[in-house]
Protein backbone atom coordinates (compact mmCIF):
# COMPACT_ATOMS: atom_id res chain seq x y z
CA UNK A 1 0.00 0.00 0.00
CA UNK A 2 1.26 3.67 -0.95
CA UNK A 3 1.82 6.30 1.51
CA UNK A 4 -0.84 8.86 1.60
CA UNK A 5 0.11 12.42 1.57
CA UNK A 6 -1.74 14.51 3.34
CA UNK A 7 -2.30 18.35 2.99
CA UNK A 8 -3.15 20.39 6.58
CA UNK A 9 -4.54 23.51 6.65
CA UNK A 10 -4.78 26.10 9.49
CA UNK A 11 -8.61 27.26 10.28
CA UNK A 12 -6.83 29.76 13.01
CA UNK A 13 -3.57 30.79 14.13
CA UNK A 14 -4.04 29.58 17.46
CA UNK A 15 -6.93 26.20 16.96
CA UNK A 16 -8.11 24.24 14.45
CA UNK A 17 -6.79 22.80 11.17
CA UNK A 18 -8.21 20.88 8.38
CA UNK A 19 -6.96 17.99 6.87
CA UNK A 20 -7.53 16.69 3.26
CA UNK A 21 -5.43 14.22 0.81
CA UNK A 22 -6.72 11.08 3.18
CA UNK A 23 -9.42 8.30 3.37
CA UNK A 24 -9.98 7.33 6.57
CA UNK A 25 -11.91 4.27 5.59
CA UNK A 26 -8.97 2.78 4.65
CA UNK A 27 -5.89 1.63 7.06
CA UNK A 28 -3.97 4.50 7.94
CA UNK A 29 0.21 4.05 6.70
CA UNK A 30 2.69 4.57 9.96
CA UNK A 31 3.44 8.37 8.19
CA UNK A 32 -0.11 9.11 7.03
CA UNK A 33 -0.81 8.18 10.92
CA UNK A 34 1.75 10.31 12.23
CA UNK A 35 1.15 13.18 10.02
CA UNK A 36 -2.39 13.45 11.62
CA UNK A 37 -1.23 12.78 15.29
CA UNK A 38 1.40 15.50 14.83
CA UNK A 39 -1.35 17.99 13.56
CA UNK A 40 -3.68 17.24 15.95
CA UNK A 41 -0.96 18.17 18.90
CA UNK A 42 -0.33 21.13 17.08
CA UNK A 43 -4.16 22.40 16.13
CA UNK A 44 -5.83 20.39 19.36
CA UNK A 45 -8.58 20.05 16.94
CA UNK A 46 -8.13 18.29 13.34
CA UNK A 47 -11.48 18.01 10.76
CA UNK A 48 -11.98 16.17 7.66
CA UNK A 49 -14.50 16.27 4.93
CA UNK A 50 -16.38 14.13 2.74
CA UNK A 51 -15.29 10.73 4.42
CA UNK A 52 -17.56 7.93 3.77
CA UNK A 53 -17.31 5.54 7.09
CA UNK A 54 -18.92 2.58 8.40
CA UNK A 55 -18.99 2.35 11.91
CA UNK A 56 -16.51 -0.54 12.26
CA UNK A 57 -14.49 1.51 10.15
CA UNK A 58 -14.70 4.97 12.49
CA UNK A 59 -13.57 2.40 15.30
CA UNK A 60 -10.46 1.42 13.50
CA UNK A 61 -9.68 4.92 13.11
CA UNK A 62 -10.18 5.93 16.59
CA UNK A 63 -7.98 2.71 17.46
CA UNK A 64 -4.92 4.09 15.86
CA UNK A 65 -4.85 6.38 18.48
CA UNK A 66 -5.51 4.03 21.22
CA UNK A 67 -8.04 1.99 23.32
CA UNK A 68 -11.32 2.94 22.78
CA UNK A 69 -13.71 4.60 25.46
CA UNK A 70 -17.04 3.14 26.72
CA UNK A 71 -19.14 6.16 28.06
CA UNK A 72 -20.33 5.71 32.08
CA UNK A 73 -23.91 6.83 31.23
CA UNK A 74 -25.29 7.47 27.72
CA UNK A 75 -27.92 5.05 26.78
CA UNK A 76 -27.18 6.57 23.36
CA UNK A 77 -25.45 3.73 21.80
CA UNK A 78 -25.42 1.48 19.03
CA UNK A 79 -26.41 -2.02 20.13
CA UNK A 80 -23.91 -3.85 18.62
CA UNK A 81 -21.32 -1.05 18.86
CA UNK A 82 -21.04 -0.26 22.62
CA UNK A 83 -18.06 2.26 21.70
CA UNK A 84 -20.25 4.11 19.41
CA UNK A 85 -22.50 7.43 20.68
CA UNK A 86 -25.29 8.49 18.85
CA UNK A 87 -25.21 12.02 18.65
CA UNK A 88 -28.42 13.30 17.50
CA UNK A 89 -30.87 15.90 17.47
CA UNK A 90 -35.05 16.28 15.99
CA UNK A 91 -37.85 18.03 16.03
CA UNK A 92 -38.92 16.04 19.53
CA UNK A 93 -35.50 17.23 21.07
CA UNK A 94 -35.49 18.80 24.34
CA UNK A 95 -31.95 19.17 24.95
CA UNK A 96 -28.72 18.81 22.70
CA UNK A 97 -25.11 17.19 23.94
CA UNK A 98 -22.71 19.76 24.54
CA UNK A 99 -24.84 22.88 24.65
CA UNK A 100 -22.33 24.22 27.20
CA UNK A 101 -18.81 24.34 27.31
CA UNK A 102 -16.55 21.27 28.74
CA UNK A 103 -14.35 18.87 27.92
CA UNK A 104 -15.71 15.71 27.61
CA UNK A 105 -16.39 12.84 30.84
CA UNK A 106 -14.17 14.96 32.65
CA UNK A 107 -15.45 13.35 35.80
CA UNK A 108 -14.29 10.52 34.79
CA UNK A 109 -10.80 9.18 36.82
CA UNK A 110 -9.17 8.71 33.51
CA UNK A 111 -11.23 11.21 30.68
CA UNK A 112 -11.10 10.38 27.48
CA UNK A 113 -7.70 11.82 25.48
CA UNK A 114 -9.76 12.81 21.98
CA UNK A 115 -13.58 12.14 20.65
CA UNK A 116 -14.04 11.67 17.07
CA UNK A 117 -17.33 13.19 16.03
CA UNK A 118 -18.73 12.06 12.75
CA UNK A 119 -21.43 13.52 11.44
CA UNK A 120 -24.14 12.24 8.13
CA UNK A 121 -26.81 14.72 8.34
CA UNK A 122 -26.61 18.34 9.31
CA UNK A 123 -29.77 20.89 9.20
CA UNK A 124 -30.85 22.20 5.88
CA UNK A 125 -30.02 26.06 6.51
CA UNK A 126 -26.56 25.46 8.52
CA UNK A 127 -26.62 25.83 12.19
CA UNK A 128 -25.25 23.25 14.51
CA UNK A 129 -21.86 24.42 14.18
CA UNK A 130 -19.14 23.56 16.59
CA UNK A 131 -17.09 25.88 18.70
CA UNK A 132 -13.66 24.73 20.33
CA UNK A 133 -11.05 26.89 22.50
CA UNK A 134 -7.68 26.29 23.10
CA UNK A 135 -7.30 25.34 27.01
CA UNK A 136 -3.21 26.27 26.69
CA UNK A 137 -3.78 29.80 25.58
CA UNK A 138 -6.50 30.27 28.31
CA UNK A 139 -3.83 29.25 31.24
CA UNK A 140 -0.80 30.75 29.31
CA UNK A 141 -3.13 34.20 29.28
CA UNK A 142 -3.81 34.29 32.99
CA UNK A 143 -1.68 36.65 34.98
CA UNK A 144 1.24 35.45 36.77
CA UNK A 145 -0.42 35.59 40.61
CA UNK A 146 -3.55 33.99 39.03
CA UNK A 147 -1.27 31.31 37.61
CA UNK A 148 0.32 30.19 40.32
CA UNK A 149 -2.56 30.36 42.70
CA UNK A 150 -4.47 27.91 39.74
CA UNK A 151 -1.61 25.40 39.72
CA UNK A 152 -1.95 24.42 43.40
CA UNK A 153 -5.30 24.01 43.50
CA UNK A 154 -7.72 20.50 42.29
CA UNK A 155 -11.27 20.79 41.08
CA UNK A 156 -14.11 18.59 41.39
CA UNK A 157 -15.84 17.43 38.58
CA UNK A 158 -18.98 15.84 39.12
CA UNK A 159 -21.14 13.58 36.33
CA UNK A 160 -24.33 13.77 38.37
CA UNK A 161 -25.20 17.14 37.67
CA UNK A 162 -25.15 16.29 33.93
CA UNK A 163 -25.81 13.09 33.29
CA UNK A 164 -29.03 12.99 36.24
CA UNK A 165 -29.63 16.54 36.49
CA UNK A 166 -30.22 18.08 32.67
CA UNK A 167 -30.25 14.38 31.15
CA UNK A 168 -32.57 12.89 33.86
CA UNK A 169 -30.85 9.60 33.65
CA UNK A 170 -30.50 6.76 36.41
CA UNK A 171 -26.95 6.06 37.19
CA UNK A 172 -25.49 2.60 36.89
CA UNK A 173 -24.20 0.85 39.76
CA UNK A 174 -22.07 2.52 41.58
CA UNK A 175 -23.40 5.93 40.55
CA UNK A 176 -21.94 8.44 37.93
CA UNK A 177 -18.32 9.22 38.40
CA UNK A 178 -16.97 11.87 40.75
CA UNK A 179 -12.92 12.72 40.84
CA UNK A 180 -10.88 15.53 41.49
CA UNK A 181 -8.73 16.45 39.20
CA UNK A 182 -5.91 19.49 38.60
CA UNK A 183 -7.41 22.79 37.97
CA UNK A 184 -4.20 23.00 35.53
CA UNK A 185 -3.30 19.78 33.82
CA UNK A 186 0.28 19.09 32.27
CA UNK A 187 -0.33 17.58 28.81
CA UNK A 188 1.36 14.04 28.87
CA UNK A 189 2.53 14.52 24.83
CA UNK A 190 3.58 18.22 24.58
CA UNK A 191 4.07 18.64 28.17
CA UNK A 192 2.39 22.58 27.78
CA UNK A 193 0.02 23.74 30.71
CA UNK A 194 -3.87 23.94 30.11
CA UNK A 195 -6.71 25.14 31.86
CA UNK A 196 -8.89 21.96 33.19
CA UNK A 197 -12.54 23.74 34.49
CA UNK A 198 -15.59 23.13 32.41
CA UNK A 199 -18.93 24.61 33.51
CA UNK A 200 -20.56 21.22 32.46
CA UNK A 201 -18.73 19.01 34.99
CA UNK A 202 -16.62 20.96 37.85
CA UNK A 203 -18.87 21.85 41.05
CA UNK A 204 -16.00 23.11 43.37
CA UNK A 205 -12.75 24.10 44.07
CA UNK A 206 -11.30 21.39 46.56
CA UNK A 207 -10.72 23.90 49.68
CA UNK A 208 -11.92 26.88 48.90
CA UNK A 209 -15.23 28.36 50.33
CA UNK A 210 -18.50 28.05 48.29
CA UNK A 211 -18.34 31.74 47.67
CA UNK A 212 -14.46 31.88 46.88
CA UNK A 213 -15.09 28.40 44.70
CA UNK A 214 -17.74 30.12 43.02
CA UNK A 215 -16.26 33.28 41.75
CA UNK A 216 -13.00 31.67 41.14
CA UNK A 217 -14.54 29.09 38.92
CA UNK A 218 -16.92 31.82 37.04
CA UNK A 219 -13.78 33.81 36.55
CA UNK A 220 -11.69 30.94 35.06
CA UNK A 221 -14.81 30.65 32.74
CA UNK A 222 -15.30 33.17 31.18
CA UNK A 223 -11.98 33.55 30.53
CA UNK A 224 -11.39 30.54 28.85
CA UNK A 225 -14.38 31.57 26.65
CA UNK A 226 -12.88 34.51 25.30
CA UNK A 227 -13.52 34.38 21.06
CA UNK A 228 -9.31 35.11 20.54
CA UNK A 229 -8.91 31.27 22.23
CA UNK A 230 -11.41 30.28 19.34
CA UNK A 231 -12.20 28.29 16.13
CA UNK A 232 -15.56 27.03 14.85
CA UNK A 233 -16.08 24.60 12.77
CA UNK A 234 -19.31 24.69 9.99
CA UNK A 235 -20.39 21.08 9.45
CA UNK A 236 -21.73 19.51 6.07
CA UNK A 237 -22.84 15.68 5.77
CA UNK A 238 -19.82 13.27 6.11
CA UNK A 239 -17.07 15.36 7.72
CA UNK A 240 -15.14 14.79 10.57
CA UNK A 241 -14.14 16.43 14.00
CA UNK A 242 -10.94 15.02 16.07
CA UNK A 243 -10.08 16.93 19.49
CA UNK A 244 -7.95 16.35 21.68
CA UNK A 245 -10.02 16.92 25.41
CA UNK A 246 -6.67 17.15 27.50
CA UNK A 247 -6.04 20.60 26.17
CA UNK A 248 -9.35 22.03 24.29
CA UNK A 249 -13.13 21.95 25.38
CA UNK A 250 -16.37 22.65 22.73
CA UNK A 251 -19.48 23.73 22.47
CA UNK A 252 -22.40 22.14 20.24
CA UNK A 253 -24.86 25.14 19.02
CA UNK A 254 -28.25 23.96 18.95
CA UNK A 255 -29.51 27.07 16.93
CA UNK A 256 -31.41 24.80 14.00
CA UNK A 257 -34.67 23.59 16.00
CA UNK A 258 -36.66 21.82 14.84
CA UNK A 259 -34.40 20.21 12.04
CA UNK A 260 -32.19 17.25 12.50
CA UNK A 261 -28.47 16.21 12.80
CA UNK A 262 -26.80 13.15 13.56
CA UNK A 263 -23.71 11.60 14.00
CA UNK A 264 -22.20 9.28 15.52
CA UNK A 265 -19.19 9.90 18.02
CA UNK A 266 -16.03 7.12 18.98
CA UNK A 267 -13.69 8.75 22.21
CA UNK A 268 -10.09 7.40 22.73
CA UNK A 269 -9.24 6.76 26.44
CA UNK A 270 -7.06 8.64 28.40
CA UNK A 271 -4.75 8.93 31.32
CA UNK A 272 -5.49 10.43 34.70
CA UNK A 273 -4.60 14.23 34.35
CA UNK A 274 -1.97 15.56 36.26
CA UNK A 275 0.14 19.18 37.33
CA UNK A 276 4.24 18.88 36.69
CA UNK A 277 5.42 21.99 38.10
Amino acid sequence: MGQQTIAIRKLTPGIGAEISGVDLARPLGNQAFQEIHDALMENLVIFFRDQELTHDQHKAFGRRFGELHIHPSSLAVLADHPEVLIIKADERSKYVAGEEWHSDVSCDPEPPMGSILYLKEVPPDGGGDTLFANMYRAFETLSAPIQRLCEGLTAVHDGAQVYGGRFGQTPKEGGFPKNEHPVVRTHPVTGRKALYVNRNFTTRIAGLRKPESDALLEMLYRHSETPEFQCRFAWRPNSIAFWDNRAAMHHAMWDYFPHKRLGYRVTVKGDKPFHRT
